[in-house]
């Protein structure tokens, strides 16, 4: 059996399973949730680039490449969950597209949020250097070889794709990314298993050491002796939104691993699948423009005098 009748049938399961239970319903809480994060990332957005000052620290550009990475993902997926839930027909070569863009911004997202914990590592270990090790043209550099590295590997498996594939012309039913790295998967497994594993485990890592360093640093500094103090909320916020920006690549993974195991319900395959597209990738950047953005005094500063001046605009043109 070729590879296009494989994917039309599978497909074509999968629509069926999505009406059997209703789970188109689930594009609803992902517009919700998707159209109020696109409302206040822009304003952040806004904020840290009209600022000389903020623009030029290392910290609020990757606040801003973490954003701009969940704005692109969550409009991916929102054109994703919306196509499949009105069955439109889909060509192949688009949804593969799709699907290298959707990967490269939730791994771009994963770096990004990663060097911000080194960023500030390297902030309170190199205090008197750091602004000679990270300045803002520097950080520009890092940032676009952060996108480069995201997105070198899904675009190569769509040139891949496009070598092995027939019928560049075949539409598709249902297109995800589970789907597509599935199928791409059963000729080569090991790469893309080593792939996602590696990432995850250097980012992780990176993460826990700079952490467990900090603590090193500043637990005689008295920062952690209050239990309601700045520092302690500020870890337990970072700490929990890291944790749900990596758990739905952990259940990706899952879903990968399950993909071809024919003692796995297609049921099942199909419920975790879409409530990790449609709920646990979105938990992480509905929270990250509160976590990320507005826990930051400058940028709610910036904020207040951006709402301000415009009030006084508006009340100076209607005297």
């Amino acid at each position: 059996m070729t590879a296009s009748v494989l994917i039309a049938n599978l497909t074509q399961e999968w629509v069926e399973s999505l009406r059997r239970w209703h789970l188109e319903l689930f594009f609803i809480p992902t517009t919700v949730v998707t159209l109020a994060t696109l409302l206040v990332n822009p304003v952040l957005l806004t904020c840290i680039f009209l600022s000389r000052a903020l623009r030029q620290e290392t910290r609020y550009l990757l606040v801003a490449n973490t954003l701009t990475a969940d704005m692109l993902f969550l409009v991916l997926n929102l054109a994703t969950v919306i196509c499949n839930a009105v069955k439109a027909q889909i060509p192949w070569l688009v949804c593969e597209l799709v699907t290298a863009a959707t990967v490269t911004t939730y791994c771009c997202a994963i770096l990004t949020v990663t060097l911000m914990v080194v960023d500030t590592y390297a902030a309170v270990h190199w205090p008197l250097h750091y602004h000679d090790l990270l300045p803002p043209a520097r950080t520009h550099r890092i940032l676009l070889g952060v996108w480069v590295l995201a997105a070198v590997y899904p675009l190569t498996l769509v040139i891949l794709m496009e070598v092995e594939r027939g019928n560049p012309q075949e539409k598709v039913a249902v297109c995800l990314v589970l789907i597509s790295l599935g199928f791409i998967q059963v000729k080569n497994m090991m790469g893309i298993h080593i792939y996602f594993f590696v990432a995850a485990l250097i980012c992780a890592m990176l993460i826990f050491y700079c952490y467990i360093r900090l603590y090193m640093i500043t637990r005689t500094q008295g920062i952690w002796q209050n239990r309601f103090s700045r520092a302690r909320v500020t870890l337990l916020a970072h700490g929990v939104l890291l944790l749900l920006y990596f758990a739905p690549g952990f259940v990706f993974t899952l879903e990968l691993s399950l993909f071809q195991r024919e003692d796995i319900s297609q049921d099942v395959r199909v419920w975790i699948s879409t409530v990790n597209m449609c709920v646990l990738m979105l938990l992480p950047r509905a929270f990250a423009p509160y976590l990320y953005g507005l826990r930051y005094r400058e940028i709610s500063d910036t904020l207040l005098q951006l709402l301000h001046r415009d009030r006084r605009l508006s009340q100076i043109t209607v005297s």
